[in-house]
Formats: structure tokens, C-alpha cells, sequence
């Protein structure tokens, strides 16, 4: 993974979930505040939408960025991805977290380096990342879900 970048992306796609567990609105909400931890970043509200006649999107605001989760019951699969800026985060261990939590049979992770080609003063914006001093870095000491 490139360091330089400014931010990781994971897309997930979760194959062969249970349906109980991908219609379960309360279930993924715990699941996104779970995946937050694990990520080593502040969730800073959560939201969700139960889907009528199945469905769930849940969605986390983080400090670094955002983790989503969207179901579809009726076939078994998740859609999720979890973007985070700075280096302190990491959103391969909330992808790992969710792949066991929401029992996917199988799974496939894209990984995405972002902000890779920002003009001009990209040195300087990272190493203010690196010391905690831009805004994807912020540091949270109570998040009100986390």
C-alpha cells in the first residue's frame, strides 16, 4: 500500500450471509460501531434504514471518514466499505472484523490508496496526517457512539 496517500479505501463485497443477520438493522448498526473500533478510529454518529421488503443500510460517520454496509437479504450479500485518512487507522482490520461478523461464505477486498496525485503541496499535507495535524487525523477523545 502506498504511504503517500492520504487515505485507504476498502470496497468489500460478502457473499453467502445469512439472511437473518443482513435484514437485522440493529444487528449491522452494532456491527459498523464493532468495525469503528476495530479500525482504530472515532465514530461520530451512526444511521441506518431498514428496507421494505428486506434490506438494511447502515452508515457510520467516522473522525477519519466513513463505514457503510448495504444488504440485500434475498441473496445473501453485503456491499461495504470502509475509507479512512491519516495512518493511524486501519481498515483492513474493520473489513477482516466484518467478513467474520456477517459470516460471508467467501468475500472479495479492493484495497484503494487515495489522494495519491494531489498537486503541489501533497508532501506537506501528509506529514501534517503523519503528526496528527490534518483534519483526517483528529483525534477524539469521547466520540458520542463510539
Amino acid at each position: 500500500m502506498n504511504h503517500s496517500a492520504t487515505g485507504i479505501h476498502c470496497i468489500l463485497e460478502l457473499y453467502g450471509c445469512p439472511f437473518d443477520l443482513l435484514n437485522d438493522e440493529d444487528f449491522l448498526r452494532q456491527a459498523v460501531r464493532q468495525a469503528a473500533g476495530v479500525a482504530d478510529s472515532a465514530l461520530l454518529q451512526l444511521t441506518s434504514h431498514s428496507f421494505t421488503p428486506q434490506g438494511v443500510t447502515a452508515l457510520g460517520l467516522l473522525a477519519e471518514s466513513h463505514i457503510s454496509i448495504h444488504t440485500w437479504p434475498e441473496c445473501g450479500y453485503a456491499a461495504a466499505d470502509v475509507f479512512t485518512c491519516g495512518r493511524r487507522c486501519k481498515p483492513e482490520d474493520a473489513c477482516n472484523f466484518l467478513v467474520a461478523e456477517l459470516q460471508a461464505e467467501r468475500h472479495k477486498l479492493s484495497v484503494l490508496s487515495r489522494g495519491q496525485d494531489l498537486p503541489g503541496a501533497k508532501s506537506m499535507q501528509i506529514e501534517a496526517f503523519r503528526q496528527g495535524k490534518g483534519r483526517c487525523s483528529t483525534s477524539i477523545q469521547n466520540p458520542p457512539f463510539g
